[in-house]
């Protein structure tokens, strides 16, 4: 029974670290240790209000909604890793599937983004 379970535990956590997106969802404790390897891109895909409430340092922001999205990543390195996030995951799971399919390969998402991301105690930068 301990075998089972182990094996079952092993499998529903793999299945949380990535998706058919062609990113890799991360929780707050893997996606903190990400953003500090050199290199790595922050992205913020919220609304530029959102941003200006708080963000994670280092972040760039890109409005996945303003209608630009695609324009403003096509100008971007896709040969960097990019962290990205949103408020709860599901816009920077768009974002990244986007990035994906334009050529970006070492994208990776926030799950629960900026919701988990404060509930885990994570701090925000604010104006």
């Amino acid at each position: 029974m301990k075998k089972v379970i182990a094996v079952i535990t092993s499998l529903l956590l793999a299945g949380c670290s990535t998706t058919t997106t062609g990113a890799t969802n991360m929780n707050v404790s893997e996606f903190s240790k990400k953003i500090t390897e050199s290199g790595v891109v922050i992205l913020d895909v919220r609304t530029p209000g959102e941003f200006a409430e708080g963000y994670i340092e280092g972040a760039q922001n890109i409005d996945f909604q303003s209608g630009n999205f695609e324009n403003e990543i096509a100008v971007l390195d896709k040969n960097v890793t990019y962290a990205v996030y949103c408020r709860s995951g599901n816009r920077s799971g768009q974002a990244a599937k986007i990035m994906h399919d334009a050529g970006f390969h070492d994208v990776y998402n926030l799950d629960g983004g900026v919701i988990d991301w404060t509930s885990e105690g994570m701090m925000l930068v604010k104006n």
